[in-house]
């Protein structure tokens, strides 16, 4: 393949030829995030691909196995891939994720870490395992149960939360044990899968992001709900500031990203009054918002780890 055909194809700037090849798997080339991860890499003298998940294609065979691109390239040569795979295309991007990996391609963030990550109830499941604080949660199959599931994390008001649901989609806050009923049946009758979670008043809409690659905090931002909004999520109109997290937050942080065997993992964590309590590890943290408000280049910070993991170092005059 000639480097104009690279360029056209893959839409990579021309880098020195002595770096890693690394493949960057998502959907959107145009979003903040999947941006900086292959600029940080250019930077850094690699060739950088963007690899749209839906175009790319596998062969199974025991000798010769092989990952296409949609016009029949081999990808087979990367040396490690980046997953940032949107939750409808968990399946098939973890799968991808799981070929690479056969064929000896590093993947930053595995494809067995993803998978688990993305199952919300497995994941409190684990966690709970491990001995790390979560809020009281309950989950049930029938809407028979509705009643006791409310019981059990404090009555209303309380969080319902779909296990599909993303980026603060699909977390509805009941408040009243009415409300909660009716949401919590509604969603039973169209045979949705949901978690009754404790509300936690006192972080007045607040909650932490803790970026961990590699087991250590890189960046940790305050998110802050939009007024009249219980969701702090960035993409639910939150504000992110800087915040000086405690022993105890980071300990929970890094444990969490460690149980979860993700190497790149965004912890959200809640202040309340019993102490720092889980809400969700990520597997594709955004960029923007932690970048933004704490100025540390995050981006960077993870191609240094499939340098580090490769032991690559770049060549000196």
């Amino acid at each position: 393949m000639s480097d104009d055909e690279a360029k056209e194809l893959y839409g990579h700037v021309e880098v020195p030829r002595s770096g890693l090849k690394i493949g960057l798997l998502a959907s959107n080339p145009n979003l903040y995030s999947n941006q900086r991860i292959i600029e940080a890499g250019q930077q850094r003298g690699h060739e950088m691909y963007f690899l749209n998940v839906k175009q790319c294609y596998m062969k199974l065979d025991a000798s010769q196995p092989e990952v296409h691109y949609r016009d029949g390239r081999i990808l087979n040569d990367l040396d490690a891939v980046i997953p940032r795979i949107r939750p409808s295309m968990t399946f098939y991007g973890c799968a991808l994720t799981r070929h690479f990996e056969s064929l000896g391609v590093m993947a930053l963030n595995t494809s067995e870490a993803i998978t688990r990550s993305r199952d919300k109830l497995f994941s409190l499941q684990l966690l709970q395992k491990n001995n790390l604080d979560i809020p009281t949660s309950g989950f049930a199959n029938s809407p028979a149960d509705t009643t006791d599931l409310i019981d059990m994390v404090g009555g209303a008001p309380l969080i319902v939360k779909l296990l599909e649901g993303t980026q603060g989609k699909g977390v509805v806050l009941a408040e009243t044990r009415k409300a909660a009923e009716s949401v919590i049946n509604a969603f039973k009758s169209l045979k949705a899968n949901l978690l009754v979670q404790e509300f936690i008043k006192e972080a007045q809409g607040k909650d932490l992001r803790c970026f961990v690659i590699d087991g250590k905090i890189v960046a940790s931002i305050e998110r802050t709900a939009a007024p009249g909004e219980f969701r702090a999520n960035i993409h639910q109109g939150g504000t992110a500031s800087l915040v000086q997290i405690s022993p105890e937050e980071r300990k929970l942080a890094i444990k969490a990203a460690k149980t979860m065997g993700l190497e790149v993992a965004g912890v959200d964590i809640i202040r309340s009054s019993k102490g720092p309590l889980l809400l969700e590890i990520n597997s594709s943290p955004g960029l923007e918002g932690i970048e933004t408000a704490t100025g540390i280049d995050v981006a960077s910070a993870m191609i240094d780890s499939i340098e580090k993991r490769l032991g690559w170092k770049k060549e000196t005059a």
